[in-house]
């Protein structure tokens, strides 16, 4: 049987996910980063059966647009599986895109985890992967990966701060010496901030929008400060006046964009604030040295790290890829496997 792994294995290109609640990136051994797609699967139900018919960015274009018999949602919600037959056929369709190659082979994958993730939700990683056709399924810790991945030393014998902000879930994490010392995991990221931006709009202005227009929101004006001038620059939407029902056109300036995303905002800092209290005496001296790191798709929301800066008193930078940092992170420890033993769990 042994031999027969390790023949599949000749085959089989391994592989990294970063199961995402926004999007889900994966990395090949040797390649580099090939897939980043939306974690959005649209099915219709027929007799009770679900049948898939778009995942990635063919379904998240029909996020909010579907008739009654389909259905588009997203398997992931907070950093864990919320769905897991559905969540099961995005992920084999994911291999099989990036696997062109027979269905002989079975990969080896390696998929990042929130740190606060409960044993029943990482099994429930592991069981999908398994199912979805990999040979073996190991788990590595969401706020290793993307230190990782930002290229920080975290082998070291010195403090490390990362603070990994995703589309439900943020990770703040203190490593030294290739693990986590302190690490926590708040329930808030770019799905709050939408939250937010919706219930903002449908308070102040009377205005229903739906999820893409929120994020295309918090893309193009987002910004976590309010604006030196007070007002920003401002981009016209699109929504539903609730006062008579009529579809409406209307302006929001970055001012009230900055207004609806103070809770998400604070919400982060106070995370971060009550890491830095609970790291041992020596790693907050370094931590004042190298300052704090970045990365995940939150992280480009405008002035956070400035944001964070008034709050902490540290300096905070963003890394360069932030966006696959969590991926590189996960890849670079399939390649380097040896080294990073420690930080991989193949175990159930």
């Amino acid at each position: 049987m042994f031999g027969l792994e390790k023949l599949l294995g000749a085959f089989a290109a391994d592989m990294a996910i970063d199961l995402g609640t926004a999007n889900t990136l994966v990395y090949v051994k040797g390649r580099g980063v090939i897939l980043s797609e939306p974690s959005v699967v649209a099915y219709h139900v027929k007799d009770g059966v679900k049948k898939v018919l778009a995942v990635g960015e063919d379904a998240k274009l029909m996020l909010g647009r579907t008739p009654g018999s389909i259905e588009a949602i997203r398997p992931m919600r907070e950093g864990v599986i919320a769905d897991f037959d559905v969540a099961e056929e995005m992920i084999k369709h994911f291999i099989r895109k990036v696997h062109k190659r027979s269905t002989f082979s079975k990969p080896k994958i390696i998929v990042c985890v929130p740190h606060g993730a409960t044993p029943v939700e990482k099994r429930a990683i592991r069981q999908s992967v398994l199912s979805a056709g990999a040979r073996k399924a190991g788990l590595i810790a969401e706020p290793i990966a993307a230190a990782i991945g930002a290229g920080m030393p975290i082998t070291d014998p010195t403090g490390n701060m990362v603070v990994d902000i995703g589309g439900g879930t943020t990770e703040v994490a203190v490593l030294s010496l290739g693990d986590i010392v302190y690490a926590r995991s708040v329930r808030v990221g770019g799905d709050r901030m939408d939250e937010a931006i919706i219930s903002y709009l449908r308070r102040q202005q009377n205005l229903l929008v739906g999820e893409s227009t929120a994020e295309r929101i918090k893309t193009s004006i987002g910004t976590a400060r309010m604006p030196d001038d007070g007002r920003g620059s401002s981009m016209q939407i699109r929504g539903r006046d609730l006062l008579n029902g009529v579809p409406k056109e209307t302006e929001i300036s970055q001012a009230q964009v900055a207004e609806a995303l103070s809770e998400p905002v604070q919400a982060i800092c106070e995370a971060v604030m009550t890491a830095l209290e609970a790291t041992p005496p020596d790693l907050a001296a370094d931590i004042v040295d190298r300052g704090v790191m970045l990365t995940g798709g939150g992280a480009l929301l405008g002035d956070l790290d400035l944001a964070l800066r008034e709050q902490t008193g540290l300096a905070v930078s963003i890394a360069d890829e932030s966006l696959n940092c969590v991926a590189l992170g996960t890849g670079k420890a399939l390649e380097y496997e040896k080294q990073l033993r420690h930080a991989i769990d193949y175990d159930s």
